[in-house]
């Protein structure tokens, strides 16, 4: 599967990287969290995880993917290939995120990786944000860092992943997947989170984060009505 799960990577994100991945796969849960010096139950119901987080010091690659045998043996082949794509994406990008890299940002773009090409319907990759969009609940603003907190709401963490991956799919369908990459670069090199959206905005995209926020949602209530 991460064979499968690089060159597909390779494809989406230009540019130098390692092209390889290390992944650990223990024996249970707790082991898992043993590996990564944190509490099991933060990551019960998460697939995998890499070792490298967005916004740690330095620019040593994320190059070892951990992996949950309960939450990632009960997937099907297809979500299991999407995980691990999804990693390696993150792998791939670990260089080009920084501090500065808002979370919706390198997670939509990891996903938005993991299902360029599937047949998969926008329905089918973001139910919890459909379901919202149906009652009426379409997001004002794009996932704050702290809706994608492990171990607290589910749906509103599964919401916020589909947000950011739609965000990802607009950038990519209205000005190009070069952008989107050329976007997700001038972000993370920027000194700091302040003002680093909106200058990636200006600068890549000619447009505001403002504009960009706007057409976002108009684009979720599209693909998702």
């Amino acid at each position: 599967a991460a064979d499968r799960a690089v060159p597909a990577v390779d494809d989406a994100w230009p540019g130098p990287w390692a092209r390889r991945v290390v992944l650990l796969v223990p024996d249970s849960l707790e082991s898992m969290a043993g590996l990564l010096g944190a509490p099991a139950a933060g990551y019960r119901g998460i697939a995998a995880v890499t070792t490298g987080e967005v916004g740690s010091p330095g620019a040593a690659p994320a190059d070892r993917i951990v992996v949950n045998p309960e939450a990632y043996g009960a997937l099907s082949s297809y979500g299991q290939r999407i995980v691990l794509t999804h990693e390696t994406t993150h792998v791939a990008t670990r260089a080009a995120t920084s501090a500065a890299t808002p979370a919706w940002l390198s997670e939509g773009f990891a996903d938005w990786v993991a299902y360029r090409g599937t047949e998969r319907t926008a329905g089918e990759i973001a139910p919890e944000l459909q379901r919202a969009v149906r009652r009426g609940e379409t997001p004002a603003r794009l996932p704050s860092d702290e809706d994608f907190a492990f171990g607290g709401d589910a749906e509103r963490l599964a919401r916020s992943y589909e947000g950011g991956w739609l965000a990802c799919e607009l950038i990519a369908r209205d000005w190009g997947e070069r952008r989107l990459t050329a976007f997700y670069r001038a972000v993370g090199a920027h000194p700091g989170r302040e003002g680093a959206v909106e200058k990636a905005a200006h600068d890549v995209l000619s447009t505001t984060p403002e504009n960009l926020t706007a057409r976002w949602r108009d684009f979720v209530r599209q693909r998702l009505a």
